[in-house]
């Protein structure tokens, strides 16, 4: 690519929250793409970095300026541009007098369309050097800072005070102030083990000379894989393998920038606590990666990485030690304090606790969810007392101290103290599972009553927050309903639960006592699932008018709706699909507009051309053939059955006129095209489908 240079900015900061850095490298990385796209600015590659006190981009082989650019604007057409007598109209006046041109700069452009006048104006390239800063600054201000901040005397804002600024394009300096600083050459490496400057000669060497010299890994990517390898290593030299999640992993390489692992070890006789607590106490408090053995049990070991190679490991290795000592110490006092008291025990005192003030309390929401619960498991046909059980005891855990120490725990502490106690394994595996999925594509409840529970709970909750006002709005969901519908719709369909998603609405809705517009908050709740549920759709591989094709039908039960689209979707592949959706869009328009009040009623007195009777004939074998297909759910089958109608449904539309002067034909031939909508309409609503015939 001739006449470009490679670019390098870096900012370079005090150290920047680590639960933000990849979200803020991935912003700046996308805002100076959407700058350069809008400049005309051409580049091969570009590639973002990021360490705890850096935001650096590097854009290799970035063109020196905007090309040359020949801009065309239509004015009038010729024909209306000027008199009889060959002087310009008022409309061509004006035209270039809005171009700052004179009508001698005016010129004719040909099209398919016609004659236009055009003005035609010749923009130079605007050189990047010229650019660059406001792009940087722009995307810059765009970031997604959680909270900004100022320092010193200076009115700038950023997450973190701001030290030094490089941009390099080429070998040049651009210098620019950004953030309170003015742009250099001088970068800064690790803050002990290369706390002076190095002076950059060009973006290509910046990465490999951060590494030699200033002992700084910029890449994320390469700091999480060298801190995946080195994790194992230590795991394996105590016999273990390292527990290592990408959370984690995420934040710790937020928090280095030249990991190096330290081995560390807790007292045994903490085993014997819950690993999920141990796991928590580790990974959640301390950052720390756990060690597990073969059958994937916790050793008495963990591995955390400090950001510095120290002459004395052993002191580093003591201090994580006697921080984790007490933490340990705690979990185990409140596990003995906890089993004093049994969690039926801990109910009433759910009343003191709001889950929300016109909603009341956690007690009164435990009622709602049993009552739910029981419902959902009669639906089903199920055995309700297990997960009735489970209802009663589900909030208990929040009032232990376990789980006031560790939030994350609910349901699993529940879990573990229900078994304690004596409770069958069903009911306190479902207490556990009642706030599954926790994320989204997360692990779903594995048992009926774990399942039917966590609808129980997702519903109420939908049902109760609608109905008192707080839907989502933009970014802000602080009852996370989008997550609970969207649990609640993967349960129903993945689990393959036959349950009516409007019945289930309105049992959730019928114990608030609060005034509310029952009606249309039922609807809106429907909606919301439905709008869930879409998305969820769209993601399997559907496509949106597959999904208004069924959609349109309003199928009450999620499965059923599933398997409708899987059916509508395997229909679109076939030959008369095409042909068909277009005959039942001129069905649909032809009934929409006709006057009569047209039911699917037919005289065979009236059927007299030889199409409209083979159509006919037709139809009703296809009803017969269809019906036990449908009445099992077999919709791919019936709409295979139904595509042999395309041949006499276009012979029909060919050869019949509908639309005829004579009363007793016309309602009978709209009659006709009534039985074939609501044939189809037993499935979807083929018209729907946007397919070329």
């Amino acid at each position: 690519m001739a006449d470009t240079h490679d670019l390098l900015f870096e900012l370079g900061t005090e150290e920047l929250p680590p639960n933000a850095l990849l979200s803020l490298r991935k912003a700046l990385q996308e805002n100076i793409v959407a700058g350069l796209q809008k400049s005309g600015l051409k580049y091969r590659q570009i590639k973002a970095f990021a360490t705890p006190r850096r935001l650096a981009v590097s854009i290799q082989n970035l063109a020196t300026r905007q090309p040359d650019q020949t801009v065309e604007r239509r004015g009038p057409a010729l024909q209306a541009a000027y008199q009889p007598d060959g002087t310009p109209t008022r409309a061509t006046e004006g035209f270039a007098k809005s171009c700052h041109a004179g009508l001698d700069q005016l010129s004719v452009v040909r099209t398919d369309k016609g004659e236009w006048l055009c003005f035609k104006r010749f923009i130079k390239g605007v050189a990047a050097e010229q650019l660059i800063p406001d792009i940087l600054r722009q995307s810059l201000a765009a970031l997604p800072v959680p909270k900004r901040m100022r320092w010193g005397t200076g009115s700038a804002e950023f997450a973190r005070p701001v030290r030094w600024a490089v941009l390099l394009f080429g070998d040049e300096v651009l210098g620019i102030e950004v953030l309170g600083v003015i742009t250099g050459r001088l970068t800064y490496g690790h803050r002990f083990h290369h706390p002076l400057p190095i002076a950059l000669t060009n973006p290509a060497e910046y990465a490999e000379r951060l590494y030699a010299e200033g002992k700084v890994i910029v890449s994320p990517e390469d700091r999480k894989d060298i801190i995946a390898v080195l994790a194992q290593q230590a795991a394996m030299a105590v016999g273990g393998t390292a527990h290592i999640e990408l959370e984690l992993l995420d934040e710790v390489a937020a928090l280095v920038e030249w990991p190096s692992p330290i081995t560390g070890s807790f007292d045994e006789r903490y085993l014997s606590l819950p690993q999920e607590v141990l796991m928590t106490t580790l990974q959640t408090h301390q950052k720390y990666f756990p060690i597990k053995d073969a059958a994937d049990k916790l050793l008495p070991y963990f591995i955390t990485f400090s950001n510095i190679e120290s002459r004395d490991s052993d002191v580093i290795r003591r201090g994580n030690e006697r921080v984790i000592r007490p933490r340990l110490a705690d979990a185990e006092f409140f596990w003995a304090q906890d089993r004093k008291k049994t969690l039926e025990s801990r109910i009433p005192a759910l009343s003191g606790i709001t889950f929300q003030k016109t909603l009341g309390s956690l007690l009164s929401k435990t009622r709602r969810v049993q009552r739910l619960a029981v419902y959902i498991a009669q639906a089903l046909s199920a055995e309700s007392a297990l997960v009735e059980r489970a209802a009663l005891l589900a909030k208990a855990d929040l009032l232990t101290e376990m789980v006031g120490e560790f939030p994350t725990l609910q349901g699993t502490m529940g879990r573990y103290y229900a078994l304690a106690e004596g409770e069958p394994a069903e009911v306190a595996i479902a207490i556990e599972e009642q706030y599954l999925p926790k994320v989204s594509g997360g692990p779903l409840p594995e048992t009926l009553a774990g399942q039917m529970l966590a609808l129980a709970e997702k519903f109420d909750t939908l049902c109760g927050i609608f109905s008192v006002g707080l839907l989502p709005t933009g970014d802000s969901d602080p009852y996370a309903l989008r997550r609970a519908a969207l649990g609640a719709v993967r349960i129903l369909v993945e689990e393959k639960l036959e349950l009516s998603v409007p019945a289930l609405v309105e049992r959730a809705t019928a114990p608030l006592e609060h005034a509310f517009d029952r009606e249309a908050i039922r609807q809106a709740v429907y909606e919301f699932i439905l709008d869930r549920f879409k998305g969820y759709c769209l993601e399997q591989g559907y496509s949106a008018d597959e999904f208004e094709a069924v959609l349109a039908v309003r199928p009450a039960v999620l499965l059923d709706f599933a398997r409708r689209l899987a059916a509508v979707k395997q229909f679109r592949d076939l030959e008369a699909a095409a042909s068909l959706a277009a005959a039942n869009k001129r069905i649909c328009n032809i009934l929409r507009k006709a006057e009569e009040n047209v039911v699917g009623n037919v005289d065979i007195a009236f059927l007299t051309a030889a199409e409209e009777s083979a159509l006919f004939a037709e139809i009703r074998q296809a009803k017969q053939d269809a019906l036990p297909r449908l009445q099992r759910g077999d919709y791919t089958a019936a709409l295979c059955r139904l595509a042999a109608l395309r041949g006499p449904v276009d012979a029909f539309f060919d050869h019949v006129l509908v639309m005829t002067d004579d009363a007793a034909l016309r309602q009978n031939r709209l009659g006709l095209l009534a039985m074939i909508r609501d044939l189809f309409l037993q499935i979807a609503d083929v018209s729907k489908l946007q397919l070329v015939s």
